[in-house]
């Protein structure tokens, strides 16, 4: 859920078989974008070649910029090990991106039109009243959403290479190439694969939380929660219930800063949680998660396991020469909701904009200031959301009182159309004068509710 009413891992810090194909329904080809021209006077022409740029990262945010680079006239080589990686992701995107990203709806899971928001003490808000017929939230998953932009990036003539990337030279000067060294394993399927080095113009990112290219820029260390899932695989009668429902759990059980998920998926449900202070617990906490929503999984197996680092804030550092970050490598995942993939995905299609129109489509070197509009465009349309999301996280996550105060927040009607209209679209939304002002009221009498039991349950533990 996005906002109310409101519009042991190498580079992060400690705190206390190939998936299948899926081709694009018959369509019109998505035309090619038209850039506007921004290279500076003195960026040097390129003769007889075109820019090369390597995507480090094959997620949503490597594919969706290795596509826009490969449109715009840029040699492109995507690098990505694991090609059938399955992350420990709720899957959740926004219906926005389904059209901005031309997404054939043979992806899509389910079409998630009701969620229930149940609060410690397993009070269940029903939300989605105020959806649309047509809007729905999209579920996938991301073994089958990432390889799709990858092929689509391949079928616009990018170089996909199935690789690890090692390290990076830095160049000495202005015009010098970045030197990649990666594993190969292009047509091996084990083995320790074959060193080969790559020379390119620019580096993208892309390459996760734990991202060795941002170690090589040294882009500091950033807070990073454990997200854990388990996909279980439920009877039939009782999938019937998740058809097109997902469900949200809050509470100390489940998480002292997060939330627990069931969110559908094509043949079973994505059951999970997560953590940034107390990662050491995160079994415990999914064992909590099961529990509370063991009368709809009973009888469901455990069909995988999967566990992955979070970043909760941008780093440090997303910028340095021609080398950005995008997508978890820079820090891109909302607090309070934890959004991810729409902004992985946007933010590698900036940035590989901001590529193709400082090189004039590939004829021109590119220099810092060129990709430094990319960031300069991201922090001016999502800043200011990331911002309003970590104060609600701190606000209602801090206890078990204040999330039963997020809950009885979230049955209040104007707040679902607020949230579903921000989330689903990606907008501000302008409110109503009176309501806001209600709904003020409405959040103050709840956070008075809230510490006023806080209080008296401390009393009773002392």
């Amino acid at each position: 859920m996005n906002s109310i009413a409101f519009k042991s891992f190498v580079g992060l810090r400690q705190s206390s078989p190939e998936a299948p194909h899926f081709a694009a329904q018959s369509r019109p080809a998505t035309p090619h974008r038209k850039f506007r021209v921004v290279a500076g006077k003195f960026s040097p022409r390129l003769n007889g070649r075109n820019l090369r740029v390597a995507v480090v990262g094959g997620g949503p945010a490597g594919g969706a910029a290795a596509e826009t680079l490969a449109k715009g006239g840029v040699e492109t080589f995507l690098i990505e090990r694991k090609m059938d990686n399955c992350k420990p992701c709720g899957g959740a995107i926004p219906l926005c991106m389904v059209g901005e990203f031309d997404l054939p709806l043979d992806i899509i899971d389910r079409r998630v039109t009701k969620m229930k928001m149940i609060s410690p003490s397993n009070v269940a808000v029903d939300i989605g009243r105020t959806l649309k017929p047509h809007e729905y939230i999209g579920m996938v998953r991301r073994e089958v959403l990432d390889a799709y932009l990858r092929d689509r990036a391949k079928e616009n003539g990018a170089n996909v290479i199935n690789g690890l990337f090692l390290k990076m030279d830095i160049p000495k000067d202005n015009n010098s190439p970045y030197v990649l060294h990666y594993s190969s394993y292009d047509g091996k399927t084990n083995g320790a694969g074959e060193k080969r080095t790559l020379e390119v113009d620019a580096v993208i990112g892309a390459d996760g939380a734990n991202s060795r290219v941002a170690k090589s820029i040294d882009a500091g260390d950033y807070e990073y929660a454990i997200a854990f899932q388990e996909r279980v695989r439920i009877p039939d009668d009782k999938m019937v219930y998740y058809e097109n429902l997902a469900e949200m759990y809050v509470g100390d059980d489940v998480s002292p800063d997060f939330y627990g998920w069931v969110f559908p998926k094509c043949d079973h449900v994505a059951v999970g949680t997560g953590t940034v202070t107390h990662k050491g617990d995160i079994k415990k906490f999914q064992l909590a998660t099961r529990k509370r929503a063991e009368d709809k999984i009973l009888g469901g197996k455990i069909i995988r396991v999967e566990a992955h680092p979070i970043p909760e804030h941008p780093r440090p550092r997303r910028l340095s020469g021609r080398v950005a970050l995008v997508g978890d490598a820079a820090g891109y995942v909302t607090k309070c909701s934890g959004e991810g993939i729409y902004f992985a995905a946007k933010s590698g299609r900036m940035c590989a904009e901001a590529i193709v129109e400082g090189s004039e489509n590939g004829k021109r070197m590119v220099e810092e200031g060129d990709l430094r509009k990319y960031l300069e465009k991201w922090d001016k349309t999502y800043w200011p959301t990331y911002k309003v999301l970590d104060i609600l996280q701190k606000v209602f996550y801090r206890s078990n009182p204040a999330r039963e105060a997020f809950v009885e927040m979230c049955a209040d009607e104007y707040v679902q159309k607020m949230t579903f209209d921000s989330y689903l679209y990606k907008t501000v939304v302008p409110g109503n004068p009176l309501e806001d002002l209600k709904l003020a009221i409405n959040t103050i009498g709840s956070l008075v509710r809230a510490n006023a039991i806080r209080r008296e349950m401390k009393k009773l533990n002392v």
